[in-house]
């Protein structure tokens, strides 16, 4: 039986409501039915019983509460004995370039200060990142977003991750002094998928502007967007820890242009209360400062 299922018992049963128990859990009401329902039906039998306005346990309920009790303290104490040794598994979710281009040093980092740890980066839309930190499937995620994307997580904002617009060497558009939105007329794009919070921000400045755009690809990696744009006549958006080295190299060059509704910060988000490991625990840190 999953002990979740017994941790919520044991939450509805101090607080004698399931309302207040799935708001101390950070659950859904329904959630918390669900689960008490599903003990009900494993025991075959009734733990709670209407009084008044509030719940009480029945005969039975005050029979599980007093094995429950003791055997989810004994789970904590195994948790902390694990934590202790520092192995286990730490699962990170992460949009693919913060993935590539930001995460690796940090995590060979913590890979060093915890030898037996696994760790499993696994790139993804921003949307599936904080369903899976919600639903538990991750320990912590990462997403470019210009605010909290669920308020029911706990959001912690690393850095403001500029934005630039890339394109080939001896572009047009390279020839000004500053790039207006006006100037972005007519040009040629090559856009990350439409579920990308940059492109979805770009879009909407563009259409907000009026300002004619033509998307010629349309790519889910920042690598292939780069060669493209390396190689053909389209500009890009992408975050700039991305183009970094090309833009070094002199193979991109950057245009000169902002805009104030074009900007991300990089966001890391938890679940309130997700059980923190060492190693989770140091490694938010270690981002964190």
């Amino acid at each position: 039986m999953d002990l979740v299922y017994l941790h919520t018992f044991r939450e509805v049963a101090m607080r004698q409501s399931f309302t207040r128990a799935a708001e101390e859990l950070g659950y859904a009401q329904s959630s918390v039915t669900t689960q008490i329902q599903k003990l009900e039906k494993a025991y075959n039998v009734k733990l709670f019983e209407r009084y008044g306005r509030g719940l009480r346990l029945t005969s039975s309920g005050e029979e599980l509460l007093k094995i429950a009790v003791p055997m989810l303290d004994l789970y904590q104490q195994s948790k902390e004995t694990i934590t202790r040794q520092a192995g286990g598994t730490l699962s990170i979710g992460s949009i693919d370039s913060i993935a590539s281009y930001y995460l690796p040093p940090f995590i060979q980092q913590i890979r060093h200060r915890f030898p037996d740890l696994t760790i499993r980066l696994l790139p993804d839309q921003e949307s599936l990142i904080v369903d899976k930190v919600k639903e538990g499937d991750i320990d912590v995620g990462f997403v470019l977003d210009n605010k909290p994307a669920d308020a029911s997580l706990q959001w912690v904002t690393i850095r403001e991750e500029p934005l630039i617009l890339i394109c080939r060497p001896g572009h047009s558009l390279t020839a000004l002094e500053q790039v207006g939105i006006d100037d972005l007329s007519g040009v040629e794009w090559i856009m990350a998928e439409d579920s990308c919070n940059y492109r979805i921000m770009l879009e909407k400045v563009l259409r907000g502007k009026k300002i004619a755009y033509r998307i010629g690809l349309e790519l889910g990696n920042p690598e292939a967007i780069k060669r493209c744009v390396m190689s053909g006549s389209g500009i890009s958006l992408l975050p700039r820890i991305v183009a970094e080295e090309e833009v070094r190299r002199g193979e991109l060059a950057v245009l000169p242009f902002s805009h104030p509704d074009i900007r991300l910060d990089l966001q890391m988000c938890i679940h309130p209360k997700k059980w923190m490991s060492r190693p989770l625990l140091a490694f938010i840190e270690m981002l964190k400062s």
